[in-house]
């Protein structure tokens, strides 16, 4: 073994969720470490954690300091839609921008990052909303697919022509996907070649290449999708990006959501002005004095990257602690607290055997989406500022955590690192 290179570093994919958890490339430094090969953690826009370990010199640096091809950053321009009128999820002046860019010749990308038709399929009679029947989560409209979908566990149901509770036929899907605006974009810009690239778009076989290949090609004036498009696709063509909804994101609870929210931002915008001809992105926003859209603005990536490592620093989240998350779930509510209850009082006891008092232990709590798949969902978090002290507390407790009697169909996991807080 020669060389490791771990392309788009900064991907929560990267982290094995489900079974056996670990980081693929955590693993990846520690398999070059072991063969003394040189690894490369290759990313635009590199996670805190390895940001963190090149400013203490645990990292070489290298930085690329221009674009492939002597092509331009984009420039990216926030808009403040707040009190505008939206057609088809953009503001006049983003669809005059639309307009002037397809009209010259060139395409675009317009990113939403929530597949299906609508969000949320309500009665407006009697205020019904479909609701999964295993989560706590609403059912997607897919109108094509005529289906009620659950995207957390995937159950779903035809889409009913009447209201199940009231008997009225007035449904309505609230909110907009993909979907859904594919269709209003069709009757916006009707002389327009347009594509939809998503999960639902690109099921069947050769789709996706497909469409990239059309879209590489010219074939594709207005290409619309998720986070599919972000990922290190090249167009040449492209000098328009319009990012239309992240702000639902600006204010998630999981304290990674910012930094994920600014790398995706980044990534979508690097698909704009990768040949000769200059890129721009527009970001529509209803709160374009956010501190996270600021510092992107202001000081690009590495801008955003320092300030939330002060934030980071303050509140000693990863990567100046470090975090361990045990897991528990059952068909019943009160087993995975019991369970969780149990492991806490085993933690607190070894603890203070080995006399460590700068680990803590949360009290169990529901996971902010309780009810997933027909199971309850409980967790409990550990911190510690730093890993041996984390260690000397994990390994006999693991070893007690498996003498706690299993029952009621009780599931548990340990996740080192947790990327996921949901």
């Amino acid at each position: 073994l020669g060389l490791i290179v771990v392309d788009e570093e900064h991907d929560a994919s990267l982290k094995q969720q489900e079974g056996f958890r670990y980081s693929a490339r955590d693993l990846a430094v520690r398999r070059a470490q072991q063969a003394a090969c040189p690894v490369i953690l290759g990313s635009a826009t590199p996670s805190l954690e390895t940001l963190y370990n090149a400013r203490l010199g645990r990292y070489r640096r290298l930085h690329l300091s221009a674009r492939a091809g002597g092509a331009r950053a984009p420039a990216i321009a926030v808009l403040d839609i707040r009190g505008q009128s939206l057609s088809a999820g953009l503001s006049p002046l983003l669809r005059a921008q639309v307009e002037a860019q397809t009209g010259a010749g060139n395409q675009v990308i317009l990113f939403l990052n929530r597949r299906g038709y609508a969000p949320v399929l309500t009665c407006h009679d009697c205020g019904w909303v479909g609701a999964c029947p295993h989560c706590d989560a609403r059912l997607t409209l897919h109108l094509r697919l005529r289906r009620l979908w659950c995207h957390h566990c995937g159950w779903f149901l035809g889409t009913p022509s009447k209201c199940p509770d009231c008997q009225g036929l007035d449904l309505r899907g609230l909110g907009l996907g993909t979907e859904r605006l594919e269709e209003e974009l069709r009757a916006v810009f009707p002389g327009v070649s347009l594509a939809r690239v998503d999960r639902d778009s690109t099921r069947r076989k050769g789709e996706l290449d497909r469409l990239l290949a059309a879209s590489r090609s010219g074939e594709i004036q207005i290409l619309v999708g998720t986070q599919m498009l972000a990922k290190g696709h090249d167009f040449p063509g492209v000098t328009l990006v319009g990012i239309l909804d992240l702000d639902h994101t600006l204010y998630a609870s999981d304290f990674r959501a910012s930094e994920r929210t600014a790398q995706l931002i980044v990534q979508v915008a690097g698909r704009a002005g990768r040949a000769d001809r200059p890129g721009r992105v527009v970001l529509q926003t209803r709160h374009p004095d956010h501190p996270l859209l600021k510092s992107l603005i202001q000081g690009g990536y590495p801008g955003f990257a320092e300030l939330a490592l002060e934030e980071r620093e303050a509140a000693a989240l990863p990567p100046f602690g470090h975090l361990v998350l045990l897991r528990a779930d059952a068909p019943e509510a009160e087993v995975p607290m019991d369970f969780l209850r149990q492991g806490r009082a085993l933690a607190l006891t070894l603890l203070a055997d080995l006399g460590e008092t700068r680990v803590q232990v949360s009290s169990p709590v529901p996971a902010p989406m309780e009810r997933r798949a027909g199971r309850y969902r409980a967790q409990l978090l550990v911190e510690g500022p730093d890993r041996p002290g984390l260690q000397r507390l994990l390994r006999p407790w693991v070893s007690q955590l498996w003498m706690i009697a299993r029952t009621g169909g009780l599931r548990w996991s340990l996740d080192v690192d947790p990327q996921d807080m949901m």
